[in-house]
């Protein structure tokens, strides 16, 4: 087990665009596992993206919580988006601010598992929100790009 530090809004690194990983392999594997570590030992946290532990690579962790298992994800991309709902998020490398913005309902993705192997996922509600504030990290996107009102 190894926990990653989380970078903050200031760092760099938070807007840069991540590259694909050309092959899922041990070093990637241990890569999900930290990002997993780091994601259950941080207060508040329902999904993370490697940008945010310093690694410029295009993996996604998503918790989605009532018991089901974590979501590993390798080059996740969005090829489908329905319907409109209004979020509140927040975001582990900026603490303590809220904003609400507007995301599809629904979005279906289209990844590599952590075996490499291809994989189409579709989420709704609560998993769409994930879905798109992860995929956005990679393309060196924040959360606040799009907030329509802060919460206090």
């Amino acid at each position: 087990m190894a926990l990653r530090q989380i970078r903050l809004s200031d760092d760099d690194i938070l807007r840069k665009k991540s590259r694909t990983v050309e092959v899922v392999d041990a070093k990637i594997k241990q890569i999900l596992d930290d990002m997993v570590d780091t994601l259950k030992n941080t207060e508040n946290g329902a999904a993370i993206a490697a940008p945010q532990v310093g690694i410029l690579k295009r993996l996604v962790v998503i918790n989605p919580g009532n018991g089901e298992d974590i979501i590993k994800l390798v080059n996740p991309k969005i090829i489908q988006k329905e319907g409109e709902q209004e979020v509140i998020e927040g975001c582990l490398s900026i603490p303590n601010v809220f904003g609400k913005l507007k995301r599809p309902s629904k979005v279906v993705v289209k990844a590599l598992d952590e075996n490499g192997k291809s994989i189409t996922l579709t989420g709704i509600g609560f998993l769409a929100k994930c879905f798109c504030h992860e995929i956005d990290h990679l393309d060196g996107i924040l959360f606040t790009d799009f907030v329509t009102e802060y919460l206090k």
